[in-house]
């Protein structure tokens, strides 16, 4: 559809009546062009493979016409929507449920890991017409029984790139083959690897194909800078930033969530409105901190890039990545969270001197330049805190309620030896109270680095105490295995996969191997450190020999993980790359993907048996499931 062709009204799209009435109440006039182009197929129940990135208003281009064709009267599933993150999944529960508030007994359903069993099951049996799950929790759901997908009539595949990148592709196939052979399908993906094109012709039929072309992969209303800065520098380039730059809101990401925290906690120190957001934080607690960003009672969230889709929040109008991201396709959706809708936004970019590379590559895919921007001197905070203080006094000086200070000013002044200035300036540092109005301006400035300077990063002092800094952070991993995160209670035992980062391997891969095929709870998978050629993973002991068989001919990256117990010969040094992955339950949120658990994601039923006792004794391989296909 070329950018000067007319859209159509959402009347001339055919919708239904009381879909129209809704989208009247939130305000929407005309469709976006990925809308115009989806709906008239999907209302017509054809399949549809379709094409755009994030924020073109993908989710009312399915749900729309979806909802339109509802038998509202009927409490069985017939649309099942999978998501790649629990935060898109309740983003697009919520979106249909806005579309469909004048449709009688209309009910959706978000199931997601991270929640509890007992309440999405209730919810089930009362029947939802609409379910939008993460694959891992809808595939338990369905394997358990509590989801019958017999009455389904459409399903949709959202951010179906992202499913692929975070390993949950093999559970949609699964998951496609379980659903009625005449159901719709339709496919929605920022971008088309091959593996997401297989899959379309291997289950679409004949779809029609909608491409919505982006100018560039972010929005051109977000304004990118970077800072060159590094290490524990970084702390002090927040502060300042937070000094000096006008944010409404604001949304910092980090790496992991011990970063997160930690961050969090340094600038709630400070005297900001500041909290953390990341996948160890139950699920309520998260929704309440987004509301309280939402409602203005938080300024900042220190976040992991588990919220970096399907977070949308008005109020954000800047978005600071703290901790560059591992790869472009992230950052795009980091900064997409700002400047969304036509709003203005502002992205400013953390860069430490051996980040180059990633800078240029970030530019390269967004198809803009980031423009450099220099730490604010203390003169130019100094001269910031000044006009701030003023208009402070201003707003007062409009206020109602002065009489009474009036009062008390003009008794102070009845008195010859008062001075007026000396008055004001009184009043003005009871205000402040013991913090200083301004920073000290003798004080040497931090070093500055620019993309242009070569030195070895060593030849500064400051550098050099982030080189040690850096080196401590890369200690050699200990041999023996660590102690679950959840269940301190298990013994352990480390073994070797023979699968690493030469063969492109990431953590959600192996977890989600590991949990699918031995049918291991997630949380029951330990700490994971990645080689250049092979990975060690922490396991409960007592491994039977049959799902250690399995695992054996796993495949992972093309290769069998020939899964092995762990001698305690560590590669050699020079074979090391990158930080070894530990947490809840292997640390996935150092490489952003969504909460951390990979294929495994959701999963609360432990090895063992579905109550959650370890110790009653491993429950044998089930050879159906995937291995029948």
């Amino acid at each position: 559809m070329s950018e000067n062709e007319t859209l159509p009204s959402f009347e001339q799209l055919g919708l239904a009546e009381p879909i129209l009435r809704a989208l009247n109440d939130v305000g929407y006039e005309t469709p976006s062009p990925i809308q115009a182009a989806a709906i008239p197929p999907l209302l017509e129940g054809r399949d549809l493979l379709g094409q755009a990135q994030t924020g073109t208003g993908k989710t009312a281009a399915f749900a729309l016409p979806l909802i339109s064709r509802l038998n509202a009267s009927d409490t069985a599933t017939q649309v099942l929507v999978l998501a790649p993150t629990r935060e898109l999944a309740i983003q697009v529960a919520e979106a249909c449920q806005s579309y469909a508030k004048y449709l009688p007994d209309f009910h959706v359903l978000p199931i997601y890991g991270g929640s509890s069993y007992d309440t999405q099951l209730r919810a089930l049996k009362r029947g939802a017409q609409v379910v939008v799950g993460t694959p891992g929790r809808v595939m338990d759901m369905m394997r358990r029984g509590k989801l019958d997908l017999s009455a389904l009539r459409a399903l949709v595949l959202d951010e179906a790139d992202e499913m692929l990148r975070m390993g949950f592709i093999d559970d949609v196939e699964w998951i496609i083959e379980q659903c009625p052979f005449d159901r719709q399908i339709a496919l929605f993906s920022a971008t088309m690897p091959d593996v997401i094109r297989r899959v379309a012709h291997r289950h679409l039929q004949e779809p029609k194909e909608v491409k919505i072309a982006a100018k560039t992969s972010t929005a051109s209303t977000v304004r990118q800078r970077y800072w060159m800065v590094s290490g524990l520098h970084k702390l002090d380039a927040m502060t300042r930033l937070l000094e000096v730059e006008p944010y409404d809101a604001l949304l910092a990401f980090v790496r992991t969530k011990t970063a997160a925290e930690e961050l969090a906690t340094k600038l709630a120190a400070r005297g900001h409105a500041c909290e953390a957001l990341h996948g160890d934080i139950p699920q309520k607690l998260r929704e309440r901190t987004v509301e309280k960003l939402k409602g203005g009672q938080l300024d900042i969230l220190v976040a992991t890039d588990v919220v970096a889709r399907g977070l949308d929040v008005e109020r954000i109008t800047h978005v600071v990545n703290y901790d560059i991201p591992y790869d472009t396709e992230s950052y795009v959706h980091r900064i997409g969270r700002t400047g969304r809708a036509g709003r203005s936004g502002d992205a400013i970019l953390f860069v430490a001197p051996r980040e180059r590379r990633m800078l240029r590559a970030i530019e390269h895919t967004t198809r803009q330049p980031i423009e450099p921007m220099h730490m604010p001197t203390a003169q130019d905070i100094n001269r910031h805190r000044m006009e701030q203080f003023k208009q402070q006094i201003r707003d007062t000086l409009l206020s109602d309620d002065l009489e009474q200070y009036q009062e008390v000013v003009a008794e102070f002044l009845q008195d010859d030896t008062t001075d007026p200035l000396d008055l004001c300036a009184a009043l003005a540092k009871m205000v402040k109270g013991d913090e200083p109005l301004f920073m000290d301006e003798s004080q040497p400035e931090p070093a500055q680095r620019n993309m242009d300077d070569r030195r070895d990063r060593n030849s500064e002092r400051g550098f050099e105490r982030d080189d040690r800094h850096e080196r401590r952070e890369r200690k050699q991993p200990s041999t023996g295995p660590r102690p679950l995160k959840d269940h301190p209670e298990v013994s352990t035992v480390r073994y070797r996969v023979e699968v690493g980062y030469e063969h492109g391997v990431k953590p959600g891969q192996i977890v989600g191997a590991i949990a699918n095929e031995a049918d291991i709870d997630s949380s029951y998978i330990g700490h994971i450190e990645i080689f250049d050629t092979c990975t060690t993973v922490d396991l409960p002991e007592g491994m039977p020999e049959e799902v250690m068989d399995v695992l054996k001919k796993a495949r992972v990256c093309g290769r069998p993980l020939e899964i092995s117990v762990f001698t305690g010969e560590l590669p050699q040094r020079s074979e090391r790359r990158g930080k070894p992955f530990g947490g809840k339950p292997f640390g996935g949120d150092s490489r952003g993907r969504g909460d951390g658990r990979g294929r495994g994601e959701g999963r609360e039923r432990p090895f063992g048996n579905d109550r959650g006792d370890f110790k009653r004794g491993p429950r044998k391989f089930d050879k159906g499931g995937r291995n029948d296909r």
